[in-house]
């Protein structure tokens, strides 16, 4: 949830690490020879399904450089990340998923699993009590949190994404522990269409007509380099002003003020002291002056779409571009 990500500055840095499908093999028959092989065509697709079946035992490594071997499919699944909880719903894993944070409400049969607590510090009794097989963790779970509950003999699947490709690359490895590749496979190759959708719109923008982008996702917090929130604006052919420093930070004002964004883009569920965030944004002092104010160019998206590291990460870049582009998204 959007509220809390203040403890987002914290976080581990450790790249996500993911492993690569099989090649593909082809069968051939002897021109001429009476044969009872199927034709190439069909043992090339017989051979891809063979391929996306997941051979346990299994050893996975996780951002923190843990690494786990599997005898076979988890079937009792608990997630306390609402990003790694969409991911897990979208491979068809509903029957498997016990358990998520008490801030997981996509998709909409999230909210009949059982509470497991917050997503930095998940509920330890309830997650004990669970019996999972795993649990997966998402970049707001704190390292103490995890060390606690590994010492516990919980088995955590931490993750990190700083990039779509992370993303994708976490979907590829939960498909593989799950034995749902090919759910994987086919929920990557649409993400993979929606990055594409957005580089072709986007490409006749020239360097110096790039807009000038401002993020804001909790009160004063903004987003730099290395990050996948800054990965979308980049992505989408916008710059982002905050870019000069690296990770999850609170703002300066003067900076942002000088730095004159074209387009301010928000959280749009974030509320505080009955203000809506564009309404804070807006009466900060000197800001009337910023273009993006100035124009109305002060823009709020889904919040989850926005920032959550998920399957749907793809859909938030798309929104991201069309705030930024409209006219390049009629």
């Amino acid at each position: 949830m959007i509220k809390n990500w203040k403890a987002l500055s914290s976080l581990l840095s450790a790249a996500m690490l993911a492993l690569a499908l099989a090649g593909c093999g082809n069968a051939t028959t002897k021109e001429g020879a009476g044969s009872s092989q199927q034709p190439a065509q069909e043992q090339t697709q017989e051979q891809t399904q063979t391929d996306l079946k997941t051979q346990y035992p299994l050893t996975v490594t996780d951002a923190t450089g843990e690494s786990f071997t599997f005898e076979k499919a988890p079937t009792k699944i608990v997630s306390v990340s609402p990003a790694e909880t969409e991911s897990l719903f979208a491979l068809g894993l509903d029957n498997e998923i016990i358990g998520v944070s008490d801030y997981d409400d996509y998709p909409e049969a999230a909210k009949t699993k059982a509470k497991m607590g917050g997503i930095n510090k998940p509920n330890e009794e309830s997650v004990i009590a669970a019996d999972a097989d795993i649990v997966f963790g998402g970049i707001s779970l704190s390292e103490d949190a995890v060390k606690k509950l590994r010492d516990m003999g919980i088995t955590i699947f931490k993750t990190d994404p700083k990039s779509i490709d992370d993303v994708m690359n976490n979907i590829e490895t939960f498909g593989k522990i799950t034995d749902h590749q090919e759910q994987a496979q086919k929920l990557i190759a649409q993400m993979k269409q929606d990055v594409t959708d957005v580089t072709e719109a986007v490409q006749a923008v020239k360097p110096e007509d790039k807009k000038k982008v401002y993020i804001e996702f909790s009160p004063g917090w903004s987003v730099g380099k290395g990050e996948f929130m800054d990965e979308l604006i980049t992505v989408a052919g916008g710059t982002n002003i905050a870019a000069d420093k690296e990770g999850w930070y609170q703002i300066n004002e003067e900076n942002v003020i000088a730095s004159n964004p074209d387009v301010i883009l928000y959280a749009n569920d974030v509320v505080e002291d009955s203000k809506t965030l564009d309404q804070i944004i807006k009466a900060r002092s000197g800001w009337d002056q910023i273009t993006a104010v100035k124009n109305n160019a002060v823009i709020g998206l889904d919040a989850n779409l926005l920032s959550r590291p998920g399957p749907r990460v793809t859909q938030g870049l798309k929104e991201v571009a069309k705030a930024i582009y409209p006219d390049l998204f009629k």
